[in-house]
């Protein structure tokens, strides 16, 4: 797996929600805005799963997801990539639940969306448009 840069971190801990891409093993795209997330680690990134349905369906099928940093306070843009699963037991699953029911005690938790990072491209406008940055 990758890591995640400094700036990197710095953009995810300054973005509030961010979009989630996955899709089906057909390639039908689901996209869903998520405010539920932790950055576990450099490599690994938390999103509850208080609601998803589509997303969960996909992961199931294709194990792959996408995300964007981007907005206020947020200095540049990242489209980071990943290898996604989605657990409904164990320790990772009651760490994260307790994590974010800290927060909110109301969320229903029903699993946890773990997303190991994978790649990391530019995603702002001009020449390095696209370009690989791990």
């Amino acid at each position: 797996m990758v890591k995640l840069s400094e700036e990197m971190i710095e953009a995810f801990k300054n973005t509030k929600v961010l979009p989630l891409s996955t899709a089906s093993k057909d390639g039908v795209p689901n996209v869903a805005p998520m405010a539920t997330l932790h950055l576990k680690d450099s490599e690994t990134i938390w999103i509850l799963d208080n609601f998803m349905q589509k997303t969960a369906a996909n992961v199931a099928e294709n194990p792959k997801a996408s995300i964007y940093l981007y907005g206020d306070g947020v200095k540049g843009c990242y489209q980071i990539k990943g290898d996604a699963e989605m657990l409904t037991s164990g320790e990772a699953y009651e760490e994260a639940k307790k994590l974010f029911h800290e927060k909110n005690p109301n969320l229903p938790a029903k699993g946890l969306f773990v997303i190991k990072v994978t790649e990391v491209f530019e995603c702002m406008p001009g020449a390095d448009a696209g370009k690989k940055l791990i």
